[in-house]
């Protein structure tokens, strides 16, 4: 296993013990157990708990963004609407993760930049597909950017059709896109 394979390993691994039992479950132990490597190597890797924590949190970020397509140029209004659907219906764990560090920075104000880097990264990943759409429109960005954090949410804890509501989402990004 290459270094950046096996760091990779050790993030994916922290994000899955993280979604499936909290930061208190988080341990190097249970990592380097879910990677299927000696604890040791995810000291060496990350150095402290935080590290590993905020690494995982960039991790799942960039993941999250990249399955959804919402970093690629050149998409058309439809395109970027189906990225906004497969944000809620994709990647669980790394949701779940990155909602678990949420919750958890409203006790620990030490998490609170990663709570802060995970909503900019969103709203800014929206912001630039919007604009490359023609539309500048700041507060469309923060109603796309809320209910799809609404969306995603509701999937994780209750799983239902979001259909509606995504369709809507759609409509509006192709009206000001339309309209810009």
């Amino acid at each position: 296993m290459s270094s950046a394979s096996g760091r990779t390993a050790l993030l994916r691994a922290t994000v899955v013990v993280v979604a499936a039992g909290g930061l208190r479950a988080l341990t190097y132990r249970a990592v380097a157990a879910e990677a299927g490597v000696s604890h040791g190597l995810v000291r060496h890797h990350f150095g402290t708990r935080d590290q590993l924590v905020a690494e995982a949190m960039e991790f799942a970020i960039e993941e999250s963004l990249r399955e959804s397509n919402m970093l690629n140029e050149a998409l058309t209004p439809a395109e970027f609407a189906e990225g906004i659907q497969s944000l809620s219906e994709r990647e669980a764990e790394i949701q779940s993760f990155q909602y678990e560090l949420l919750l958890e920075s409203r006790r620990r104000p030490e998490l609170r930049p990663l709570a802060e880097l995970h909503y900019r990264s969103y709203r800014e990943a929206i912001g630039r597909q919007l604009s490359r759409l023609g539309v500048d429109d700041a507060e469309l960005t923060e109603v796309i950017w809320f209910a799809l954090d609404g969306v995603v949410f509701k999937q994780l804890v209750d799983p239902e059709d979001v259909t509606p509501a995504l369709r809507r989402i759609r409509a509006l990004v192709e009206l000001a896109a339309t309209a810009g």
